[in-house]
Parts: structure tokens; sequence; C-alpha cells
């Protein structure tokens, strides 16, 4: 009832009487009256003017539906967002519900997560109201081979949206979005298949916000960050959600049409924070140095070894570090 008022106020740029929203929701002006109560407790700026009626006048920073639907211009993707206050991760809760047949292009959204995962089994701090915790469910009907490519759409769709809201924001290959040379973002990819048929595929983006200094493991610290910290200033969580899902989209739909995802991998090139660096691959618990020389249309790293010889690396097999650091 809740999201339907304020859907109502959303829509109305002047006052709204408590009679024509009862009217509407066939609820009575009683009730109108303690929905706006619990809504200015939720943060919600409502002012009520004595035969006038409501007006919103402005919104707490929460990535509900509602909010979050104000930014949305796609036409899959996002249509449905189901929202939670806490939950143990999105990922998790995405695959929980993709098992019982959930659509294609929901998005899942918490505001805390108590169990955040990142690649390879990592924990993922995940403070409530200071960051972006969000998880698509996809149904392609493609060749599951090709699943990885979905994560470097991913990637897109984040520098992208970043771009949008003029955050300069870089890639370092396969899933980690950096600023500033500091980790801000992770995706993670999970997917449900048989031999040859996918059933669901969950992309999880995790994005440090808008998390201070305080929220971070003293072993993160050098390597891990927040747009808010590196920025000096807080970021808008619904839009850059909301722009996300945009070009989300967009980059999904051209992954499709041409089964490479060449637009996205176009954007991680320019985007790349390694080509051209030092790094150390991490193969199978050993560490060789070698120089990254381009990202190619098939979404490998092409890097060169000391010894000379070049090789192409698949995002599943290996880890990149800087030489000296995450980075650098």
């Amino acid at each position: 009832m809740k999201e339907k008022i304020i859907h109502i106020l959303n829509n109305e740029k002047d006052f709204v009487s408590g009679e024509e929203i009862s009217k509407i929701l066939g609820v009575s002006r009683a009730a109108v009256w303690k929905h706006m109560k619990a809504l200015k407790e939720e943060g919600y700026e409502i002012e009520s003017v004595t035969r006038k009626g409501y007006r919103l006048v402005a919104s707490p920073d929460l990535l509900t539906e509602e909010e979050v639907k104000k930014h949305l211009t796609s036409s899959v993707m996002g249509r449905k967002i189901m929202y939670f206050d806490s939950l143990e991760s999105t990922n998790t809760t995405a695959k929980d519900l993709a098992d019982k047949g959930q659509e294609h292009g929901t998005v899942i959204v918490g505001e805390e997560q108590s169990a955040g995962k990142g690649r390879l089994g990592r924990s993922w701090v995940s403070p409530k109201y200071k960051g972006i915790w969000m998880s698509f469910i996809l149904r392609p009907e493609i060749n599951p081979m090709l699943i990885a490519k979905i994560t470097q759409v991913g990637a897109a769709a984040v520098v992208k949206a970043g771009e949008e809201m003029n955050l300069d924001l870089k890639v370092k290959w396969p899933n980690d979005i950096i600023l500033n040379d500091k980790k801000i973002c992770g995706i993670l990819t999970e997917m449900s298949s048989e031999l040859n048929q996918i059933n669901y595929v969950i992309l999880g983006i995790g994005i440090n916000a808008n998390l201070d200094l305080e929220d971070f493991e003293e072993e993160l610290v050098l390597k891990a960050s927040s747009i808010k910290m590196e920025l000096g200033e807080v970021v808008d969580r619904k839009e850059l959600v909301g722009k996300i899902i945009n070009n989300f989209e967009k980059l999904y739909d051209s992954f499709m049409a041409d089964g490479r995802g060449l637009d996205s991998i176009s954007i991680c090139r320019e985007k790349s924070i390694l080509i051209g660096r030092e790094v150390r691959v991490i193969k199978g618990g050993e560490s060789t140095e070698a120089k990254v020389l381009d990202l190619n249309d098939d979404g490998e790293l092409v890097v060169k070894k000391k010894n000379g010889e070049v090789e192409k690396l698949f995002s599943g097999e290996v880890s990149v570090r800087g030489k000296n650091g995450y980075v650098l």
C-alpha cells in the first residue's frame, strides 16, 4: 500500500487530497493517514495542508522499486525490482527466486548483505544504506561456454553508467571496477545449467558507493575504497542503479544479437586499467610476470611473458594483479 501511495505522489507535482487517494486505492482516509505517517517515519518528507492534501517534497535514500524506477528507460531489465531491507546476499536470493521461476530481467536489490559474496569464494563487506548490492536474473538461450562474457557486459554497463554521472571508472579484467587505482566494485556471475542448456544466470554487482573508512577492514584499505571516499561527496545511489540497469539492457541485447558481446568488450578495452601495464598472472598457485598487450574480441586478456611468449588468458582460470600491488 505504501508503494502505491508513493507512486501517486510521485506522479503529481501539486497536492493530492486524502479523499482522492482513498478513492484510488479503495481504502479509508484514516488508512491513508496511517500510511502517510509510516512513510514519514521511513524518511519520506511529505507536506500535508488542510483542504489541500499531501505533497511529496523529498524521498529518502532507499533503493526501492518505486524510487529506482524514476530513473529507468529500460523495457525489460529492472521492470520488476525486488527490494529487501536486509538479506544474506543478492546472488543467493536471486538463485532461490530463479529456481522458483522468477522471470528474466528481474533485479534483486538489498540495502544490506549479511554474507555478501565475491569471486573465488571471497566475502564482501556490505553495510546498510551505503552501497549498491544488486543481482540480475537472466535466462539467455546461448551456449554455456559464452557465459563468462556476461561478466564483461556487466562491467561495461557499470563504467558507462559511471561515465554518465561524470565518474572516471576503469575495468580491471575480468570483474573489478576501479576508481583512482582503488577497487570500488566487483561483479560475480553464477550459472545453473545442464550440459548444453542454461537454466539461468545470476549477475551480481556490488558497489562501494557511500562507504566510509571505518566500514572497511584494515587489510582492505590499501586496495579498496568507495566512490564517496575518492570524490569527497555522496553519490546518488538511485540514479546510479537506474543508469546501470539501462546500460546493461542495451549491452546485453547487443551481446545476444551478435553472440560475442563486441560492444561490451570494446568498452572494457577502452576503459581497461591493465593494458600496457606490467602484471603478475596467478594461475594454479604459480605467479608469472607479464605485460598486458590487449583485450581481444573474444574477451581474453592478451599478455606477453618475460620469455617473449604471448598468452591469451581466460577469465575463469586466472587472477591478475599489479606487479607490486592490487593494480600497480
